[in-house]
């Protein structure tokens, strides 16, 4: 007996969600004495719920969510990378049609599509669909700025639906949905089954950018301050054996499983490549400048009103704190250079290249052209 209390923790079945699997899969949290059990979800309300009231005792959670959630700390950031926007097949010919310059280019701007928003509003047909995995996400405040930026209005030109990540493909394909924003490996499966196409990853629209952390509420870490510090342990090492070349057959074979992610092997491993970053360049660190660009989004779309202090929510949810205590005692695992804030390498600017400033995530909110900050 450790002592430690058994832990229930919840996953969507994403790619992202590896570090929690290969920490159960491969030991790590029982060599932290801890015994838990993972609980695949069917969608993100439920895992925001579920923590909620404690019927969950952590989760892999969406960065956002956690920030619009009041009781909400992120200790640890579980992934950079991994999500695109897929649309489906007849659209992309559409777009090729209407744009064929834009749509060859290396990186896909939302140009060609706003030509076919226009073509549809002057033939009086109806505002094509996209969906989103959560109103607080990283999909969703992707497709926006990358619709926005081809002065696309997300809340005018077109219509945004939130469905739970492993419906999508099935959604693209029925025709109820044009085109879709989810992580890995369900823009891999979209393609995969001849029904999609990927137009912009992650790595392309914000190189190193956040998205996946694990979440707990406030009070369970203050009442479990020991079973949080062996969790993260775990976590981190198992982010750290999730980015090494010679495990990724066995993480594939890992994920592909009906009970995790439960899709074709192929298709996990095409999602995987060169792709998602788990633990080097201090991916596991919970920059507070990406709590503030996520914050600063929330801002921009009207979720978080003005009178919100951003930074005091920043600071308030995201823990890097708890993520050093946990990274300095495991060693080797880590370069002990890598838990500090200001040894992670600087963050990437976006696909258009506007700066981000983290001192002023308000003035950035209101720069654009298309918002709803006023």
């Amino acid at each position: 007996m450790s002592g430690l209390a058994d832990l229930t923790l919840g996953f969507i079945p994403l790619t992202d969600c590896a570090p929690l699997v290969v920490a159960k899969a491969q030991g790590f949290f029982a060599e932290e004495g801890l015994e838990v059990a993972l609980s695949r979800e069917a969608s993100w309300a439920t895992i925001r719920d579920k923590v909620g009231v404690g019927a969950l005792d952590g989760a892999h959670m969406l960065a956002p969510m956690a920030l619009a959630a009041e009781s909400m700390l992120v200790p640890l950031a579980l992934n950079q990378n991994g999500s695109a926007i897929t649309v489906g097949v007849k659209l992309a010919a559409l777009l090729r049609e209407a744009d064929p310059e834009a749509m060859a280019a290396p990186l896909v701007t939302a140009q060609a599509l706003a030509t076919v928003v226009e073509r549809r509003r002057g033939q009086g047909a109806p505002p094509l669909t996209f969906a989103v995995v959560f109103p607080h996400s990283m999909h969703n405040y992707f497709l926006r700025y990358w619709l926005g930026q081809a002065g696309i209005d997300p809340d005018r030109d077109v219509r945004l639906v939130v469905i739970p990540p492993p419906r999508m493909v099935e959604l693209l394909g029925s025709g109820e949905i044009d085109g879709f924003c989810v992580g890995a490996p369900w823009n891999a499966v979209a393609v995969d089954e001849d029904l999609g196409e990927v137009l912009i990853k992650a790595s392309q629209f914000w190189p190193g950018g956040p998205d996946k952390v694990f979440g707990v509420t406030a009070a369970w870490a203050d009442r479990h301050g020991d079973e949080l510090r062996a969790a993260l342990r775990a976590l981190i090492r198992a982010s750290a054996w999730a980015d090494e070349p010679g495990n990724h057959a066995e993480l594939v074979a890992l994920l592909s499983r009906p009970d995790h992610v439960g899709v074709e092997a192929e298709v996990v491993a095409r999602a995987l490549k060169a792709e998602i970053v788990f633990h080097r360049d201090a991916a596991g660190l919970p920059r507070r400048e990406h709590a503030l660009w996520f914050l600063s989004q929330m801002a921009r779309w009207g979720q978080v009103g003005p009178d919100a202090d951003l930074s005091a929510v920043a600071d308030r949810v995201y823990r890097p704190d708890l993520f050093r205590e946990a990274a300095l005692s495991l060693g080797p695992v880590l370069e002990p250079a890598q838990v500090f804030a200001d040894a992670a390498p600087p963050a990437s600017a976006l696909f258009d290249g506007k700066a981000f400033d983290p001192a002023d995530a308000r003035g950035y909110a209101a720069s654009f052209a298309i918002g709803r900050t006023s």
